[in-house]
């Protein structure tokens, strides 16, 4: 069966992940009593993940026939002669109406029916949440026939959850047999070795050694065979270890600022704040505002992506600063529109990234820090963005998956910024399980 990208917009994009079969119909009976059936509607509702009734239903209220799908045969049927071009191009509408996401443009979203009896689609990757014009005849329709819900990722969590504990608890049963055959083995040798060491005593005066001490000597080796010693790499053992490693001229900062102005202990978390997660220390507000003035000057030129990289190559701050200061000058004042302008603009990225490459700096990693560092500062309408910005610059092969989840994984999850990641994050990592099981 042949296959095509769901979606006008992606048509002609080779690589684009979400396919459905190409619709297929027949004309039957004659006269007043002729209808067009559309072979293959029941797979290409399965592509977009919709009912096979309201894709029916739009073709009739949009050619103003009669429509009826056939839950039991899986018949798809419209009053009327119509060519397969004009249904494609009706079921093109369908897909941006109901099934597309408003914000990002994916299809892998979800119908919601809120309170007030409005529909809403929403994004399983950016979590955007669209609502759904009310004046279509259709929306009364799904208000009649809800969806079925799908089964949320907790379930799917949970099952995976019981499945670890009932493997685990039969480890714990074999290990349990091996404890008891252990045993079993050491007392044999016992009753045997106590035989042996009276013949011996006679011949030696020195007293021998117990062969239950040489079990219990195995034993302790093994257990600590079966030790594994680790280092703890989370972001809040990273700043422990940071702030102790705090050189004296800074502790003596601290304590002369707690003695003379009796400030509370926020104080030393600032000073603990100014050291970067990568261990450099950051960029001084005062010189940060000069390095973003330059890069603005820079850019009022109107200077090629080349032109910045040699500009920059010079200058002595570090390339997280470098990154930090290129988005403050491309992107301050950004509201809503922010994800937009990223991609617009990512060639000044790209090629800071490359001069970063050519430094030896870690360059996808500099680039996720600097847009959290950005959307930290940025209005409320620019952060809620987050999501779309890291989703664009992932569709632009800019940045990749393993390395978003690691990004994430490091972050303090209770930030703003990757409160509003997570949807993505989900999305990410229930889309690789699921090609793993597929």
């Amino acid at each position: 069966m042949a296959l095509q990208n769901i979606g006008a917009s992606n048509r002609d994009d080779a690589f684009y992940r979400y396919k459905m079969p190409r619709m297929m119909t027949k004309i039957e009976g004659r006269g007043n009593g002729i209808k067009t059936n559309v072979v293959n509607m029941v797979e290409i509702a399965k592509a977009l993940g919709r009912p096979a009734a309201y894709t029916t239903k739009y073709f009739g209220c949009e050619l103003g026939a009669q429509s009826k799908f056939d839950e039991k045969t899986g018949t798809s049927l419209v009053n009327g002669s119509h060519d397969t071009s004009k249904l494609a191009g009706l079921l093109e509408n369908f897909i941006k109406k109901y099934v597309q996401c408003y914000g990002c443009g994916n299809p892998e979203t979800e119908i919601l029916i809120t309170k007030m009896q409005m529909l809403q689609l929403k994004c399983a990757a950016c979590g955007f949440i669209s609502d759904v014009d009310m004046r279509d005849k259709l929306t009364s329709f799904i208000l009649k026939n809800p969806p079925e819900q799908k089964k949320s990722s907790k379930d799917k969590k949970s099952m995976r959850r019981a499945e670890k504990e009932r493997l685990k608890e039969g480890e714990a049963a074999d290990e349990e047999m091996r404890k008891l055959k252990k045993e079993a083995a050491s007392k044999k040798k016992a009753t045997t070795g106590t035989s042996k060491d009276k013949v011996s005593k006679k011949k030696d005066h020195s007293p021998p050694r117990s062969q239950s001490d040489e079990n219990e000597q195995a034993d302790s080796e093994e257990d600590d065979d079966d030790v594994q010693w680790q280092t703890d790499t989370s972001r809040e053992a990273a700043e422990k270890r940071m702030k102790e490693q705090l050189s004296a001229v800074t502790a003596d900062m601290v304590m002369l600022s707690t003695i003379e102005e009796k400030k509370p202990a926020v104080e030393v978390k600032k000073v603990a704040e100014a050291v970067h997660e990568n261990g450099n220390s950051k960029i001084p507000e005062n010189a940060h505002e000069k390095l973003v003035s330059e890069i603005k000057e820079l850019l009022s030129s109107g200077p090629s992506p080349t032109q910045l990289k040699t500009a920059l190559a010079s200058n002595p701050a570090t390339p997280q600063e470098k990154m930090d200061a290129l988005f403050s000058a491309l992107f301050g004042g950004a509201g809503k529109g922010f994800a937009k302008e990223v991609i617009q603009k990512k060639k000044y990225l790209v090629a800071l990234m490359m001069m970063q490459e050519e430094a030896g700096a870690p360059q996808q990693m500099v680039l996720l820090n600097g847009i959290e560092s950005f959307c930290t500062k940025a209005s409320a309408e620019a952060a809620k963005e987050v999501a779309l910005v890291i989703k664009g610059l992932y569709d632009e092969d800019l940045l990749e998956e393993d390395l978003i989840v690691e990004w994430y994984n490091k972050g303090i999850k209770s930030s703003p910024v990757l409160k509003n990641v997570t949807p993505f994050i989900e999305w990410l990592q229930n889309a690789e399980s699921e090609s793993e099981e597929e």
